[in-house]
């Protein structure tokens, strides 16, 4: 796959995306890396120039396992999926917020939106790279960074599961009024993109539309190692 990745992005079929993410939460994005190009950002883990700060869940009882969060200037791979996806979400996002009466609204262009979160005062960079070894997992939790948040983001598996490692299967819980929380696990592969929400969406029911509370993390990790690319549209205060 030569083709560059503004231009993959550009080309999926947006509706069809749209359409799972309304029906099931969150939407998959099959191939959406190459092997190699996964290979390039695992690789980045170690080059501690490229970071900003790395966080050991087990100290925050996040769950365990560590993650560390790119610095600006961020690697073009990243800038290139962040601007391109948000690109295609923020009118979801617009629509999602219509729907839900909230009167939010986002830009066309990712630079618009990082701005926006800048003269708000969350200027630290939020894309990230996790690591995961044996036993290690990631707790429910939402990626929430300040009063400004773009409601969804989107996490790319950079290992083979079955190969570099079993378990560790990406999980979605979601919370809806007067029901106990329903899981959902998004199947992927290496290159693979899942798209989610952050904290809610809308949710049609026959009184109307409603929201509901989501949550995402990694289950226990049986054997091996898994890396994954997190990226997140707004920035951080």
């Amino acid at each position: 796959m030569n083709e560059p990745i503004s231009a993959r992005i550009a080309d999926l079929d947006w509706q069809d995306l749209s359409t799972h993410l309304d029906a099931a939460g969150y939407a998959t994005l099959p191939s959406l890396l190459t092997a190699e190009e996964c290979q390039t950002l695992t690789a980045h883990y170690e080059d501690a120039t490229l970071f900003r700060s790395r966080v050991m869940m087990a100290r925050h009882n996040f769950g365990r396992g560590e993650y560390q969060y790119f610095d600006y200037l961020l690697p073009d791979m990243i800038v290139g999926l962040r601007s391109s996806l948000f690109a295609g979400l923020a009118l979801i996002a617009n629509r999602w917020n219509q729907v839900m009466g909230i009167d939010v609204r986002y830009p066309d262009e990712h630079t618009a939106y990082r701005e926006i979160c800048h003269r708000a005062g969350q200027v630290k960079p939020t894309p990230l790279l996790l690591k995961y070894g044996v036993d290690d997992f990631n707790c429910l939790h939402q990626d929430l960074y300040g009063e400004l948040v773009f409601p969804m983001q989107a996490t790319i598996l950079l290992s083979m599961p079955g190969q570099d490692f079993t378990g560790g299967e990406f999980i979605l819980t979601e919370q809806r009024p007067r029901m106990q929380s329903r899981a959902e696990i998004a199947p992927l592969s290496l290159g693979d993109c899942v798209v989610f929400p952050v904290r809610q969406r809308p949710v049609q029911g026959t009184r109307g539309t409603y929201r509901v509370n989501m949550r995402h993390g990694v289950s226990r990790i049986r054997a091996g190692q898994r890396y994954a690319l997190g990226i997140i549209f707004h920035d951080a205060a």
